[in-house]
């Protein structure tokens, strides 16, 4: 691993490159904050594929990506002196070590739970009215999910056992049932979306992430499929010309070759 005075200067040299490119390439002095924006989302979401693939190299890479945008928003706003990415490596050094009194002052905790607590306590100080502004508008509604509940888990407002959860599970479901009956989708979509966000709660007490796990069964369907497709075409047999029964001998064997069931 690199020293420490080798890690700044590696820093260093990518501050130096940026400030050129800004300064001399046509794409690069375009940018906006606005510009940057879903390009910022889409590596971040490389960086999570390379995560769950548990690919090292490819987190390195993305990585670097990620951190190429940061930079880029901390130079943009140099330039209008609204902050600097010094300022922003305060901010948030700063935020650490006010939200750590159990590293940085006398707070004793016991364990990860009261740390987490505590951390939510602390925003609340800092001005904010509810624990559940840290939330991003944007998030996708899965992840979203998590984060609502990971947040008021922090202020006590929790189920106790697991099987509480799995009967909420489970009243959801009977719920949903109800209104499938009945035909109303506004009702259905409302229950299942009830159905989804218990499920989620469920994994939580299981110690699941439940986007990681839809995300390996997404890998999952697709490595099959798409080995049902090459099968298909080996034979020279269109999927659509094929019978579901026909298609579901590779979908088996396509599940033998991924040890899965």
């Amino acid at each position: 691993m690199n020293s420490r005075p080798s890690q700044l200067q590696a820093f260093e040299r990518l501050l130096n490159i940026l400030d050129d490119l800004r300064e001399k390439c046509p794409w690069d002095k375009k940018q906006t904050m606005q510009s940057l924006r879903h390009l910022t989302i889409e590596e971040t979401y490389e960086l999570g594929d390379a995560i769950l693939d548990n690919n090292m190299e490819e987190i390195k890479k993305e990585l670097g990506d990620v951190l190429l945008h940061l930079v880029f928003y901390a130079k943009i706003g140099s330039e209008t002196n609204a902050f600097d990415i010094a300022d922003v490596c305060n901010e948030i050094c700063d935020k650490l070590i006010h939200r750590h009194p159990h590293i940085y002052s006398d707070t004793v905790v016991k364990d990860e739970e009261e740390v987490k607590q505590n951390w939510e306590k602390l925003k609340l100080k800092e001005g904010r009215t509810s624990v559940l502004e840290g939330v991003p508008k944007s998030l996708p509604a899965l992840v979203k999910a998590s984060r609502i509940q990971d947040k008021v888990k922090a202020v006590g407002f929790d189920w106790e056992e697991p099987s509480q959860v799995w009967d909420k599970v489970q009243e959801e479901l009977a719920e949903l049932q109800v209104e499938v009956a009945a035909g109303d989708r506004d009702k259905m979509e409302s229950e299942f979306g009830d159905v989804l966000f218990s499920m989620i709660n469920y994994a939580r007490f299981l110690n699941i992430n439940p986007e990681d796990a839809l995300e390996r069964t997404n890998k999952k369907f697709i490595q099959r499929f798409q080995y049902l497709e090459s099968k298909a075409s080996a034979l020279g047999k269109p999927l659509m010309d094929m019978t579901l029964a026909e298609m579901d001998v590779f979908w088996e064997q396509a599940k033998k070759g991924t040890n899965t069931k």
